[in-house]
């Protein structure tokens, strides 16, 4: 297994999707979604695999977290299996760090798949869309699948704020935005205080709940993934020069969002020069434990 030499890495991608299986065909089912994002966040929807996406960021000498999303139940789609990241992710392990996703409705049995993905796959994180996964993140009933990730030492990652996903179709593909709240959050930063809290995107139209999070709780942190840098907030831009310049990450979305336009438009933004690097790269090696 390849090793990773975090002292040439220029950046770490915190946030970034496995859209395309080498294991499974397509999904029929998926087709409306993709094309419905791609018209909101207006790419072109040709995904790559994780070896294209490890291929492209070593080339830039970056990093990258990779996952997929548990959206079986919420959009009746297949999702690609945790353990073909993770096992794709291992192949490229000099460039690439996988997550696993697993929707809490899966109880019990979603439990046993993550004490199984920690210890046989090394995963060494989890994404949750309480958007697409209909849950609110401080439900007492996802507490055991946390309890497992915090006895682990690993940080889970919730996408807050606005979405893409179902943007423009009828009903939103039937999504509810009031579960992306991060001052749902702030429960679960309490109950967990062990467990590092990655808030995903600027959590438009909760940037200022987010903030107060993140300000409050050590154990909370931000990734600036999902929007250009172009159109922050300047109230986010100021917190991340000074307050938490130590908890923001740097995380492009890809692939609505590639890194070469985040970090070019990042590069525009009145960040500090001593800044710069602890949310392109520093803040996320201390918080993954890269060295």
């Amino acid at each position: 297994m390849p090793k990773m030499n975090v002292d040439a890495l220029v950046a770490i991608d915190i946030h970034t999707h496995a859209e395309v299986s080498t294991r499974m065909l397509p999904d029929e089912a998926e087709a409306e979604a993709l094309e419905a994002r791609g018209r909101y966040f207006r790419y072109e929807v040709k995904h790559p695999t994780i070896a294209q996406m490890a291929e492209t960021y070593r080339a830039r000498k970056i990093a990258f977290v990779v996952f997929t999303v548990d959206h079986e139940r919420g959009m009746g789609i297949k999702r690609i299996s945790n353990e073909e990241v993770a096992e794709s992710a291992a192949e490229h392990a000099d460039i690439c760090i996988p997550f696993a996703s697993i929707d809490p409705a899966r109880g019990k049995m979603g439990v046993r798949e993550a004490r199984r993905l920690i210890k046989d796959f090394g995963v060494k994180g989890f994404k949750f869309h309480p958007i697409i996964q209909g849950f609110f993140p401080n439900d007492p009933d996802v507490y055991p699948l946390y309890e497992v990730i915090a006895e682990a030492g690993l940080p889970a990652l919730f996408h807050t704020g606005q979405t893409g996903i179902g943007a423009g179709m009828r009903g939103g593909g039937g999504l509810k935005l009031k579960y992306a709240n991060p001052m749902y959050l702030d429960d679960v930063a309490a109950d967990f205080p062990d467990m590092p809290i990655i808030m995903a995107h600027p959590s438009v139209p909760w940037q200022d709940e987010q903030l107060s999070v993140a300000t409050h709780k050590p154990n909370a942190y931000i990734d600036l993934s999902g929007w250009s840098p172009k159109y922050f907030e300047a109230k986010l831009v100021h917190y991340a020069n000074t307050l938490l310049k130590n908890k923001v990450l740097f995380g492009s979305d890809n692939p609505v969002i590639q890194p070469d336009r985040w970090l070019a438009d990042f590069e525009k933004l009145p960040v500090k020069p001593e800044v710069r690097p602890l949310i392109l790269k520093e803040n996320a090696v201390k918080l993954l434990k890269l060295s």
